[in-house]
């Protein structure tokens, strides 16, 4: 018993967090880690431009193009996606590496980020898709962030039509209609994954 344990500890174990644009993964991730501060919050490496209050490091690693390219060409991206035209989200493989039993990983990313996650850590990872309630409702977090010109919102309620289609290939998907049930759901799947309920 004491071996398996070990064992289990030594593992890697990684928690992906999924869904299109606007279904919130990333305010249930923040909740997540106030509910289970063991875990580690992963830094995705990105192309965009900061948005009002994100912090280099803290929210994202920003990066110029010329960054990410010689990143990719480097093999240093556990996995990347081109997510917008020009636009690249990544996740290095040295956050990854800190992911153990202890101190598992939680990463906010892209569908098809979380799809080569998964394929990569068989019986390692944990995948969940938060799914919002409805494109409608999907349509009006999206004009709340004010953060879009009309073409980018425009393309990210397409993307996010397609990311929906691939809802039941992942381990879970938690329907956020509310975001604190959505937390405590990704919260007590995310205790059964690593053994702790």
């Amino acid at each position: 018993m004491r071996l398996e344990r070990s064992r289990r500890m030594a593992q890697h174990r990684i928690i992906a967090v999924t869904g299109p644009s606007g279904a919130g993964k990333s305010s249930i991730t923040h909740g997540v880690t106030t509910l289970l501060p063991q875990l580690r919050f992963s830094v995705s490496i990105t192309t965009r431009k900061p948005r009002a209050l994100e912090q280099n490091g803290k929210d994202y690693h920003f990066v110029s193009d010329e960054e990410f390219r010689q990143l990719v060409s480097d093999g240093k991206l556990a996995e990347y996606e081109e997510v917008y035209p020009g636009t690249f989200y990544g996740t290095l493989h040295t956050e990854l590496a800190r992911a153990s039993g202890e101190q598992p990983m939680l990463l906010d990313i892209d569908v098809k980020g979380a799809l080569r996650l998964q394929a990569s850590y068989p019986g390692e990872s944990l995948t969940i898709f938060i799914q919002p309630p409805s494109v409608e409702a999907l349509q009006a977090r999206l004009r709340q962030r004010a953060t879009e010109s009309t073409e980018s919102m425009r393309a990210r309620l397409q993307r996010a039509e397609e990311e929906m289609h691939y809802v039941n290939v992942f381990n879970a998907v938690v329907v956020n209609n509310s975001l604190e049930r959505a937390v405590a759901e990704t919260a007590d799947l995310i205790r059964s994954f690593l053994g702790t309920q």
